[in-house]
């Protein structure tokens, strides 16, 4: 199965564990690796636009600038990052905008339950909306108080720190609210709906009932 394209994530001491601390498979990692396939995008920002849309309240559809994006307010997360390909990193600082201000700035509709996140070259990964709008999630610019480089995910990343992080693109362009859920690029290739790495959920096949919509 193919590596995810250098879409990390993760967070520890999710799910009530100590901070610091590896989940189960995880080996601690110095430094962080470069993990994706094909080319780095080139970024253009007369072009980029952040956008929202799909079940918008009221049917809106939102955008912003580059400018516009970067202007929003800045916050910064301690947390770990745990690749499924095993690796973890213990202890990095984000900065950026938290997810919790695109939720209060594009309302979603009452009966959205899940949110895709869309990158470039069409990369797609699906989240519960209430791990979307978990405190600690978070549209990252900034890595330790730098900003991101583009091998991994400048000019803009999403973190889930207590997920893998595949379910965090690099290069993001938008979200879609959804009303169901809908599989990621990732997703429909293999890879496990959720995606807790405390629970271990690695792959499709160790899904449970619920835990995703039928393969």
């Amino acid at each position: 199965m193919g590596q995810p394209v250098g879409h990390e994530s993760g967070e520890g001491g999710s799910q009530g564990a100590s901070r610091f601390e590896l989940p189960p498979g995880q080996r601690l990692q110095r430094g962080w690796p470069v993990t994706h396939y094909g080319p780095v995008p080139k970024f253009r920002p007369e072009r980029w636009e952040f956008r929202v849309f799909g079940a918008t309240t009221g049917d809106e559809k939102h955008g912003w600038t580059h400018d516009e994006f970067t202007a929003l307010p800045y916050t910064t997360v301690v947390a770990d990052l745990h690749c499924v390909t095993k690796f973890s990193m213990l202890g990095s600082e984000w900065g950026g905008v938290p997810a919790a201000t695109i939720l209060d700035l594009a309302p979603p509709a009452p009966s959205v339950t899940h949110v895709m996140v869309w990158a470039e070259y069409g990369f797609s990964s699906n989240l519960r909306l209430a791990d979307f709008a978990a405190a600690r999630t978070l549209f990252a610019t900034h890595k330790d108080g730098e900003l991101l480089t583009a091998e991994h995910g400048f000019p803009l990343r999403l973190v889930v720190p207590h997920l893998y992080a595949w379910k965090g693109p690099k290069w993001v362009r938008g979200i879609e609210y959804m009303t169901a859920d809908r599989r990621g690029f990732w997703e429909e290739r293999g890879y496990h709906n959720i995606g807790d790495p405390w629970r271990e959920q690695r792959y499709s096949y160790q899904e449970e009932p619920g835990d995703g919509p039928e393969l």
